[in-house]
């Protein structure tokens, strides 16, 4: 295994590599969706999807002018982000984030797959990872994020840029199905869902209304993002 020197590693975010042709893309999507089909990986790969999911209940609730109290992720495969203050539209916005930001974060990874910027979705995986291990308030938590940005530094400092681009395919793909799995498992049950009842308690929509959006906002996605990355 070659040892890759940082400055050669952080040089590739600004080259441009080739797109796989699209029957290899869309057999990185198959694999992905089959691994995720089985339930002890799926619970696994679930945690670093919950990370997506509540740094897009931090981002926007930052942008939107709240303080990030905590967040945290936790063994079940759940996790929770706390702001100050409560209440108010931006905190509806940030409500309504997370279980679309794995669905917004694919779309991003698949726009930057397309232009060329293929490594560089995999740096701004670890700038999100940096951000988030500040945030987390758990030691589960940390180990999570601390884990997936290990991960993350062995494939940029120790693989071929080859490489770099499958990783890249199949983690745009796993947020891109990640998203609707989710979204589609808490439409069962949506008297459940605390982001649902925040939405339902600021509107007129009921819990059912608001994780039905999200299904099919996440669905919208992957069709569009499936459809960039063919």
């Amino acid at each position: 295994m070659t040892h890759l020197p940082l400055s050669d590693a952080l040089s590739r975010i600004g080259e441009i590599q080739i797109a796989l042709p699209a029957p290899i893309a869309l057999s990185i999507g198959m694999l992905v969706f089959i691994a995720m089909l089985f339930p002890a990986l799926w619970r696994i790969a679930t945690h670093a999807e919950t990370v997506v999911h509540e740094a897009a209940h931090a981002m926007v609730a930052w942008i939107a002018g709240r303080s990030i109290r905590k967040v945290e992720i936790n063994t079940k495969g759940g996790g929770s982000t706390s702001w100050a203050p409560k209440g108010g539209f931006g905190s509806g916005v940030a409500a309504f984030a997370g279980y679309v930001g794995p669905s917004a974060a694919g779309l991003l990874a698949a726009w930057l797959i397309s232009i060329g910027r293929i490594v560089a979705v995999l740096w701004l995986c670890g700038l999100l990872l940096a951000v988030m291990v500040l945030m987390v308030r758990n030691f589960f938590g940390g180990i999570v994020i601390l884990a997936c940005g290990a991960l993350l530094y062995l494939i940029l400092r120790y693989t071929t840029a080859v490489v770099q681009t499958a990783v890249a395919y199949a983690g745009t793909w796993f947020l891109l199905l990640s998203a609707p799995k989710d979204a589609l498992r808490v439409a069962k049950k949506p008297k459940d869902v605390e982001d649902a009842k925040i939405l339902a308690g600021m509107t007129v929509l009921r819990p059912s209304a608001w994780c039905f959006l999200w299904v099919v906002g996440t669905i919208a996605a992957l069709v569009v993002g499936g459809a960039i990355l063919l």
